[in-house]
Protein backbone atom coordinates (compact mmCIF):
# COMPACT_ATOMS: atom_id res chain seq x y z
CA UNK A 1 0.00 0.00 0.00
CA UNK A 2 1.04 3.71 -0.56
CA UNK A 3 1.40 6.06 2.88
CA UNK A 4 0.08 9.33 1.72
CA UNK A 5 1.31 12.43 4.26
CA UNK A 6 0.36 15.61 3.44
CA UNK A 7 1.67 17.64 6.65
CA UNK A 8 -0.45 21.43 7.19
CA UNK A 9 0.64 23.94 10.00
CA UNK A 10 -2.33 22.91 12.18
CA UNK A 11 -3.13 19.34 11.02
CA UNK A 12 -1.76 16.41 9.00
CA UNK A 13 -3.63 14.15 6.89
CA UNK A 14 -2.93 10.48 6.14
CA UNK A 15 -4.37 8.35 3.50
CA UNK A 16 -3.66 4.82 2.90
CA UNK A 17 -4.21 3.65 -1.04
CA UNK A 18 -4.24 -0.05 -1.89
CA UNK A 19 -3.83 0.78 -5.90
CA UNK A 20 -6.58 3.74 -7.18
CA UNK A 21 -8.81 3.11 -3.79
CA UNK A 22 -8.02 5.82 -0.86
CA UNK A 23 -8.66 2.77 1.81
CA UNK A 24 -9.14 4.87 4.76
CA UNK A 25 -7.48 8.18 6.13
CA UNK A 26 -7.20 10.21 9.08
CA UNK A 27 -6.35 13.80 9.89
CA UNK A 28 -4.26 14.24 13.26
CA UNK A 29 -2.79 18.06 14.65
CA UNK A 30 0.67 18.79 13.55
CA UNK A 31 2.75 18.78 16.60
CA UNK A 32 6.04 20.94 15.35
CA UNK A 33 8.62 18.99 18.13
CA UNK A 34 7.59 15.86 17.26
CA UNK A 35 10.42 12.99 16.62
CA UNK A 36 10.13 10.13 14.08
CA UNK A 37 9.42 8.23 17.09
CA UNK A 38 7.01 10.00 18.44
CA UNK A 39 5.19 9.85 14.93
CA UNK A 40 5.91 6.01 14.74
CA UNK A 41 3.61 5.63 18.22
CA UNK A 42 0.72 8.08 16.48
CA UNK A 43 0.84 5.80 13.30
CA UNK A 44 0.87 2.35 14.72
CA UNK A 45 -1.91 3.43 17.26
CA UNK A 46 -4.42 4.53 13.96
CA UNK A 47 -3.11 1.37 11.76
CA UNK A 48 -4.23 -0.94 14.73
CA UNK A 49 -7.96 0.46 14.61
CA UNK A 50 -7.97 -0.44 10.71
CA UNK A 51 -6.05 -3.95 11.94
CA UNK A 52 -3.49 -2.69 9.32
CA UNK A 53 0.24 -3.70 9.56
CA UNK A 54 3.49 -1.82 8.86
CA UNK A 55 4.58 -4.50 6.56
CA UNK A 56 1.93 -3.54 4.44
CA UNK A 57 3.09 -0.29 3.23
CA UNK A 58 5.29 -0.19 0.47
CA UNK A 59 5.40 3.40 -0.48
CA UNK A 60 5.02 6.60 1.17
CA UNK A 61 4.77 9.93 -0.40
CA UNK A 62 5.11 13.36 1.20
CA UNK A 63 3.86 17.09 1.22
CA UNK A 64 4.72 19.39 3.50
CA UNK A 65 4.56 22.96 4.47
CA UNK A 66 6.42 22.72 8.03
CA UNK A 67 10.02 22.36 7.32
CA UNK A 68 10.83 21.74 11.31
CA UNK A 69 9.10 18.22 10.84
CA UNK A 70 9.93 17.12 7.37
CA UNK A 71 12.86 15.56 8.84
CA UNK A 72 10.80 13.67 11.34
CA UNK A 73 8.65 12.52 8.71
CA UNK A 74 11.77 11.48 6.39
CA UNK A 75 13.60 9.52 9.52
CA UNK A 76 10.57 7.69 10.26
CA UNK A 77 9.93 6.12 6.57
CA UNK A 78 13.60 5.22 7.21
CA UNK A 79 13.59 3.71 10.68
CA UNK A 80 9.76 1.96 10.38
CA UNK A 81 9.96 1.17 6.36
CA UNK A 82 13.19 0.98 5.07
CA UNK A 83 12.71 3.46 2.26
CA UNK A 84 12.85 7.10 1.57
CA UNK A 85 9.92 8.89 0.85
CA UNK A 86 8.94 10.69 -2.43
CA UNK A 87 9.06 14.52 -1.59
CA UNK A 88 7.05 16.94 -3.22
CA UNK A 89 8.99 19.58 -5.06
CA UNK A 90 7.98 21.86 -8.24
CA UNK A 91 10.93 19.98 -9.67
CA UNK A 92 9.39 16.80 -9.97
CA UNK A 93 7.43 15.79 -12.87
CA UNK A 94 4.15 17.37 -12.14
CA UNK A 95 2.57 17.63 -15.50
CA UNK A 96 2.06 20.94 -14.82
CA UNK A 97 4.21 24.18 -16.27
CA UNK A 98 5.00 26.50 -13.08
CA UNK A 99 4.53 30.01 -14.46
CA UNK A 100 5.24 32.24 -11.57
CA UNK A 101 8.48 34.23 -10.65
CA UNK A 102 9.36 31.92 -8.38
CA UNK A 103 8.45 28.08 -8.76
CA UNK A 104 10.27 27.68 -5.86
CA UNK A 105 8.26 29.18 -3.63
CA UNK A 106 5.23 27.50 -4.51
CA UNK A 107 3.94 25.31 -1.58
CA UNK A 108 3.86 21.50 -1.58
CA UNK A 109 0.06 21.30 -0.99
CA UNK A 110 -0.74 24.08 -3.37
CA UNK A 111 1.17 22.30 -6.43
CA UNK A 112 -0.59 18.93 -5.12
CA UNK A 113 -4.00 19.92 -5.41
CA UNK A 114 -3.54 21.66 -8.90
CA UNK A 115 -2.11 18.34 -9.93
CA UNK A 116 -5.29 16.52 -8.90
CA UNK A 117 -7.81 19.04 -10.13
CA UNK A 118 -6.38 19.57 -13.13
CA UNK A 119 -6.12 15.48 -13.74
CA UNK A 120 -9.87 15.18 -13.01
CA UNK A 121 -11.19 17.85 -14.62
CA UNK A 122 -8.88 18.58 -17.66
CA UNK A 123 -10.17 22.04 -18.03
CA UNK A 124 -9.09 25.84 -16.23
CA UNK A 125 -8.94 25.72 -13.00
CA UNK A 126 -9.42 28.12 -9.53
CA UNK A 127 -8.84 25.65 -6.41
CA UNK A 128 -9.50 27.40 -3.05
CA UNK A 129 -8.19 25.40 -0.20
CA UNK A 130 -9.20 26.15 3.13
CA UNK A 131 -6.55 25.13 5.68
CA UNK A 132 -5.02 27.48 8.42
CA UNK A 133 -4.16 30.06 5.32
CA UNK A 134 -6.60 29.88 2.19
CA UNK A 135 -5.33 29.98 -0.87
CA UNK A 136 -6.49 30.27 -4.68
CA UNK A 137 -4.74 28.26 -7.10
CA UNK A 138 -5.14 29.57 -10.50
CA UNK A 139 -4.86 26.37 -13.42
CA UNK A 140 -4.97 27.59 -17.12
CA UNK A 141 -6.56 25.09 -19.33
CA UNK A 142 -3.12 24.25 -20.87
CA UNK A 143 -1.83 22.82 -17.47
CA UNK A 144 -0.05 26.52 -16.45
CA UNK A 145 0.03 27.26 -12.70
CA UNK A 146 -0.40 30.97 -12.91
CA UNK A 147 0.13 31.65 -8.98
CA UNK A 148 -2.47 32.68 -6.64
CA UNK A 149 -3.85 34.31 -3.73
CA UNK A 150 -3.63 33.58 -0.15
CA UNK A 151 -5.74 35.36 2.92
CA UNK A 152 -5.60 34.12 6.55
CA UNK A 153 -7.79 31.10 7.07
CA UNK A 154 -10.96 30.82 9.15
CA UNK A 155 -8.90 29.15 12.41
CA UNK A 156 -6.38 31.83 12.31
CA UNK A 157 -9.24 34.53 12.94
CA UNK A 158 -11.54 33.19 15.39
CA UNK A 159 -8.10 32.51 17.40
CA UNK A 160 -7.11 35.83 17.07
CA UNK A 161 -10.71 37.35 18.05
CA UNK A 162 -10.58 35.18 20.69
CA UNK A 163 -7.04 36.24 22.17
CA UNK A 164 -6.99 39.63 21.63
CA UNK A 165 -10.40 40.58 22.86
CA UNK A 166 -11.89 40.40 26.51
CA UNK A 167 -15.37 39.36 26.24
CA UNK A 168 -15.79 37.61 22.96
CA UNK A 169 -16.37 33.80 23.43
CA UNK A 170 -14.86 31.06 21.36
CA UNK A 171 -17.41 29.98 19.05
CA UNK A 172 -19.14 26.93 17.25
CA UNK A 173 -18.98 27.79 13.45
CA UNK A 174 -20.48 24.83 11.86
CA UNK A 175 -23.91 26.40 13.26
CA UNK A 176 -24.62 29.05 10.19
CA UNK A 177 -26.68 31.90 10.98
CA UNK A 178 -30.43 32.31 9.92
CA UNK A 179 -29.78 36.33 9.22
CA UNK A 180 -26.79 38.59 8.84
CA UNK A 181 -27.80 40.82 11.58
CA UNK A 182 -26.58 38.55 14.61
CA UNK A 183 -29.28 39.20 18.27
CA UNK A 184 -26.63 38.26 19.97
CA UNK A 185 -22.72 37.89 20.11
CA UNK A 186 -22.37 34.39 19.38
CA UNK A 187 -25.05 34.86 16.40
CA UNK A 188 -22.72 37.86 15.03
CA UNK A 189 -19.67 36.03 14.88
CA UNK A 190 -21.25 33.31 13.55
CA UNK A 191 -22.44 34.93 11.08
CA UNK A 192 -19.28 37.48 10.38
CA UNK A 193 -17.24 34.37 10.22
CA UNK A 194 -19.49 32.12 7.94
CA UNK A 195 -20.85 35.55 5.82
CA UNK A 196 -18.08 37.00 5.41
CA UNK A 197 -15.69 34.20 4.79
CA UNK A 198 -17.92 33.92 1.99
CA UNK A 199 -18.16 37.45 0.77
CA UNK A 200 -14.32 37.25 0.85
CA UNK A 201 -14.38 34.23 -1.43
CA UNK A 202 -16.78 35.14 -4.11
CA UNK A 203 -15.10 38.60 -4.11
CA UNK A 204 -11.49 37.33 -4.57
CA UNK A 205 -13.21 34.87 -7.38
CA UNK A 206 -15.01 37.37 -9.51
CA UNK A 207 -11.68 38.89 -9.56
CA UNK A 208 -9.51 36.01 -10.55
CA UNK A 209 -12.16 35.09 -13.33
CA UNK A 210 -11.54 38.76 -15.06
CA UNK A 211 -7.77 38.05 -15.17
CA UNK A 212 -8.37 34.80 -16.70
CA UNK A 213 -10.77 35.93 -19.59
CA UNK A 214 -11.63 34.40 -21.59
CA UNK A 215 -11.26 31.84 -20.25
CA UNK A 216 -13.94 30.40 -17.64
CA UNK A 217 -12.45 28.58 -14.84
CA UNK A 218 -14.45 25.84 -12.54
CA UNK A 219 -14.16 26.56 -9.14
CA UNK A 220 -13.74 23.56 -6.60
CA UNK A 221 -13.20 23.56 -2.79
CA UNK A 222 -10.89 21.38 -0.35
CA UNK A 223 -9.34 21.54 2.93
CA UNK A 224 -11.11 21.27 6.53
CA UNK A 225 -13.59 24.29 6.38
CA UNK A 226 -14.37 23.99 2.89
CA UNK A 227 -17.99 22.53 3.47
CA UNK A 228 -18.30 25.15 5.98
CA UNK A 229 -18.09 28.05 3.52
CA UNK A 230 -19.29 26.72 0.27
CA UNK A 231 -22.67 27.01 1.11
CA UNK A 232 -21.82 31.06 1.17
CA UNK A 233 -20.01 31.24 -1.86
CA UNK A 234 -21.91 30.19 -4.74
CA UNK A 235 -18.84 30.63 -7.40
CA UNK A 236 -17.79 27.56 -5.76
CA UNK A 237 -18.94 24.57 -8.42
CA UNK A 238 -17.58 21.20 -6.39
CA UNK A 239 -16.13 20.06 -2.64
CA UNK A 240 -13.51 17.66 -3.05
CA UNK A 241 -12.38 16.76 0.59
CA UNK A 242 -9.69 14.10 -0.60
CA UNK A 243 -7.98 16.06 -3.44
CA UNK A 244 -4.86 16.83 -1.54
CA UNK A 245 -4.39 13.06 -0.80
CA UNK A 246 -5.45 12.17 -4.34
CA UNK A 247 -2.80 14.46 -6.17
CA UNK A 248 -0.03 12.85 -3.74
CA UNK A 249 -1.27 9.44 -5.11
CA UNK A 250 -0.94 10.74 -8.73
CA UNK A 251 2.51 12.45 -8.26
CA UNK A 252 3.61 9.05 -6.48
CA UNK A 253 2.50 7.34 -9.82
CA UNK A 254 4.17 9.59 -12.31
CA UNK A 255 7.56 9.85 -10.52
CA UNK A 256 7.81 6.33 -8.79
Amino acid sequence: MLMAVDVGNTHTVLGLYAGETLICHWRVRTELTNTADELAATIHGLFALKHIDFNDISHMVLASVVPPIQSAWRNLAMDLFSFEPLEITRHLDTGLTIKTDNPDEVGADRIVNAVAAFDKYAAAMIIVDFGTAITFDCVSRKGEYLGGIITPGLSISLDALGRKTAKLPRVDITIAPAKAIGKNTIEAIRSGVLFGYGGLVEELIGRIREEMAPEKPKVIATGGMAALIAPHAPSIEAVEPMLTLEGLRLLHARNS
